[in-house]
């Protein structure tokens, strides 16, 4: 998938995963007028939602190593009319180009922790620029139930490479993601914590819900062909179509998110 292309399928899916990320965001109290860095931003769509916890003089830094996902959210931002409380900056999360102690917190979703870089020195490098006592927190998709009815069908899907992605097959078991309380302790951060925020959609389905789950079935399992069977293939294709398994009167969906949130030592 070309970078415009995703662009375009994170705008579509967004309605889907929104509440569950304010919902996150909100149960971390980030400080009132607070300065935080949202690290591996993309589009500055979460930029958005945290915006709304530090108050007026707040400020969000979003941090992204790709100049395109930047430049879409500085167009994002400026629709808002948020450009003053919002800033860009083109990085890498494993080498953050700031000073220590810059941020009173850190925030990054489905980015560290997530993909298949060391999660160890990627939490290390958030700690090392939010000032004590800070909070480091880090979100991913953790589950998905899409396609009522046919759960050997969405296991397999689930063995496939693009279903196990970005856990990496052949990962060691301490270094995936629903470990990181771990990660948290090795470093030394305090008051480590974890949740599972949980949303889920059901018949009937608006016209917005109905493209982002499309988009979405498109994002979880991309690629998936060579991996099926043919039968297995066939019926993913029928089932993942706007008018199909979506035009169900008992459609329903789920999927999860999980953080873990920890402070940085005084």
């Amino acid at each position: 998938m070309d970078i415009e292309s995703y662009i375009q399928s994170m705008l579509v899916s967004n309605p889907l995963r929104e509440s569950t990320i304010r919902a996150m965001i909100e149960a971390l109290q980030l400080p009132k007028w607070s300065r935080g860095l949202d690290a591996g931003c993309g589009i500055g769509l979460q930029c958005l939602l945290l915006v709304k916890e530090v108050g007026l003089t707040g400020h969000i830094t979003g941090l992204d190593v790709s100049a395109e996902m930047l430049d879409r959210g500085r167009e994002i931002v400026k629709e808002a009319g948020l450009s003053e409380r919002i800033s860009f900056q083109e990085g890498d999360v494993t080498n953050l180009p700031f000073d220590n102690n810059v941020f009173d917190w850190v925030w990054s979703a489905d980015c560290v922790g997530y993909g298949p870089w060391e999660p160890l020195p990627l939490l290390k490098e958030l700690a090392r620029v939010v000032k004590p006592g800070g909070i480091v927190a880090i979100a991913a998709w953790s589950s998905e139930k899409l396609l009522p009815g046919y759960p050997r069908l969405e296991a397999r899907l689930g063995a496939t490479s693009a279903g196990i992605a970005p856990f990496i097959q052949g990962k060691k078991p301490e270094l995936h993601f629903l470990r990181a309380l771990g990660w948290f302790r090795e470093l030394g951060l305090k008051e480590p914590r974890a949740k599972v925020f949980a949303d889920s959609f059901h018949a009937p389905l608006s016209d917005e819900i109905r493209n982002a789950l499309v988009a979405l079935f498109d994002m979880r399992w991309p690629d998936v062909s060579t991996e099926l069977s043919s039968d297995d293939l066939v019926e993913f294709q029928r089932l993942c179509l706007p008018d199909s398994i979506l035009n169900l009167p008992d459609y329903y969906a789920l999927f999860t998110y999980t953080m873990f949130w920890g402070k940085t030592a005084d």
